[in-house]
């Protein structure tokens, strides 16, 4: 373990790092994906709407759109459950704090929600209109 006094560097290096790091993201959805009924329920939200971005983007830029505003909740799922994670790490027992951050991890996720719909409204809703 490098000493983090001396300026070294915690990011993995070479392609075994690289190889560390993909692990541990993947360790990472899973254990979202298996403690966190929310990310599951995101997840499959994001199964079904994607397929939908691709078909009905027209074009590069909706298409990015479309699918990232989806993957911004899905990262913003797994922020918040961080933070739940080690606010329970420290203990079950009501803290305003702790409170109060999760409560700001849950808003960060339901803005997100809102940036969603605002996006797939704004790019799809005049087609619909149009007809």
């Amino acid at each position: 373990m490098p000493d983090l006094r001396s300026g070294a560097s915690l990011l993995p290096r070479g392609p075994r790092g690289m190889w560390r790091a993909l692990r541990w993201s993947l360790q990472g959805l899973a254990i979202t994906w298996k403690v966190e009924s929310s990310f599951r329920l995101e997840v499959y939200l994001f199964v079904v709407l994607a397929p939908l971005a691709l078909w009905l983007g027209q074009g590069g830029v909706q298409k990015a759109l479309l699918l990232g505003c989806l993957l911004l909740v899905l990262a913003a799922e797994l922020l918040n459950s961080a933070i739940e994670a080690v606010i329970e790490r420290y203990g079950a027992e009501h803290h305003e704090l702790a409170g109060r951050a999760k409560d700001m991890g849950s808003a960060a996720v339901f803005v997100l929600m809102l940036n969603v719909i605002a996006t797939w409204a704004l790019i799809l809703g005049p087609r619909l209109l149009v007809r």
